[in-house]
C-alpha cells in the first residue's frame, strides 16, 4: 500500500471535532442542513470556519469537507453561488455534492474547491465516476448497496478517489416533505408536541418483524429513516485496504462523542497496523471488543452488502 487511506468521521459540534481529530480522524464531513444532509449537527459558515483553524493547528490537519449534498429547491439553488464563494474563502478542502447544480454553481463562484461526488445509491459504477471525473470530481463516494467486487472493480476501473462507509448507521430513505408533522396531523396531534428533532428516539417498526426498529428524524428542510444496524467492517478492513480505496468513513449520525471517539480509535489503530507490515496484518480482536462494549445492545453489527450477491 502506497500511501494510507483517509479515515474520514463526522462531527456533531466544534468539541467532537477536536475529540475525533486526537483519536485519529484525518478527515470531517460537516456542514448546516439548509445546504447539507443527514448530518449530526449544524455548522454555519461561521462554524465552518472555526473548524478549518481548528484543523489548520493541530497536529493531525486534519481535512474539512463541507456537505452541500442536500435536494436542491429553486430558493436554495439562488443562495448557492454566494455560499460556494464563502466556502472558497474560508478554506475548505472539498465539497461533497449530488445535485448537478452544485458543480454549475461551483464552476461560477468557486472554481478551486475540489469536488466529492456522493448521489448516495445511484454512485454505482465506474462509468458514473468516469461521468463526473469529466465534469471536475476528483472523488465518488459509493453506494452502500454494493458488495465488495463492485468496490474493488470500480476502485480498479477509476482515475478518482474512492470513498467507503466502513461504519454506522445509513440512510435508507430521505423527503424534502415534513412527514413526521404529517403523521401526527394525522393523529390529530400538534407537532409541538412530540420532538423530532436528531436524536430524539423516533423510530419506525414493521408489524411482522419488531424487532427491527428505523430511526427517523424530521429537520427544517426534510424527513430521514435511517438504518436498523450498523455496518461495522473492522474485522474484514483489510479487504478494503489492498483494494487500495482511498477514503474509509465512519458515520457519526445519532451517536454519543464518546461512541464515535472509540470507533475512529479502533480504525485507526487497524489501519496503522496494516500500513506499517501489510504482509503481516492480523486483525485485533480488542479492536472489535471496545467497539462492542459501547455498542446499543438493540442495534446489530453487520457487514451490509459487502458480502451480499447482487442479483440483477
Amino acid at each position: 500500500m502506497a500511501t494510507k487511506p483517509e479515515l474520514l468521521a463526522t462531527a456533531a459540534s466544534l468539541e467532537e471535532l477536536s475529540l475525533l481529530a486526537d483519536a485519529g480522524a484525518d478527515a470531517f464531513v460537516i456542514g448546516e442542513s439548509r445546504f447539507g444532509a443527514r448530518l449530526p449537527g449544524e455548522f454555519g459558515l461561521e462554524q465552518i470556519g472555526e473548524a478549518v483553524r481548528i484543523a489548520r493547528g493541530s497536529e493531525r490537519r486534519p481535512r474539512i469537507y463541507a456537505a452541500v449534498n442536500n435536494l436542491m429547491d429553486n430558493r436554495t439553488v439562488g443562495e448557492l453561488p454566494a455560499y460556494l464563494g464563502r466556502l472558497a474563502e474560508i478554506g475548505v478542502d472539498a465539497i461533497v455534492f449530488g445535485d448537478p447544480s452544485v458543480l454549475m454553481a461551483a464552476r461560477e463562484a468557486a472554481p478551486q474547491l475540489r469536488l466529492h461526488w456522493n448521489a448516495e445509491m445511484t454512485s454505482t459504477s465506474y462509468a458514473q465516476a468516469d461521468y463526473w471525473g469529466k465534469r471536475g470530481a476528483s472523488r465518488i463516494v459509493l453506494a452502500r448497496e454494493l458488495n465488495m467486487e463492485q468496490i474493488v472493480e470500480v476502485k480498479q476501473r477509476t482515475s478518482l478517489e474512492v470513498q467507503v462507509q466502513v461504519h454506522g448507521m445509513t440512510n435508507i430513505y430521505h423527503s424534502k416533505r415534513s412527514l413526521v408533522d404529517s403523521y401526527l396531523g394525522h393523529l390529530g396531534k400538534a407537532p409541538e408536541q412530540v420532538d423530532s428533532a436528531l436524536g430524539q428516539g423516533l423510530f419506525l417498526m414493521e408489524a411482522d418483524r419488531r424487532d427491527e426498529r428505523y430511526p427517523i428524524y424530521q429537520d427544517a428542510y426534510g424527513t430521514y429513516m435511517m438504518s436498523s444496524d450498523d455496518i461495522c467492517m473492522i474485522e474484514n478492513l483489510h479487504e478494503l485496504l489492498e483494494a487500495g480505496i482511498d477514503s474509509l468513513r465512519v458515520e457519526g449520525l445519532m451517536k454519543t462523542p464518546a461512541y464515535n471517539e472509540t470507533v475512529v480509535r479502533a480504525y485507526r489503530a487497524a489501519i496503522d497496523a496494516y500500513a506499517a507490515d501489510p504482509a503481516g496484518y492480523r486483525f485485533d480482536p480488542s479492536w472489535l471488543a471496545a467497539i462492542r462494549r459501547v455498542q446499543d445492545p438493540s442495534r446489530e453489527l453487520s457487514y451490509g452488502f459487502f458480502y451480499k450477491e447482487q442479483v440483477y
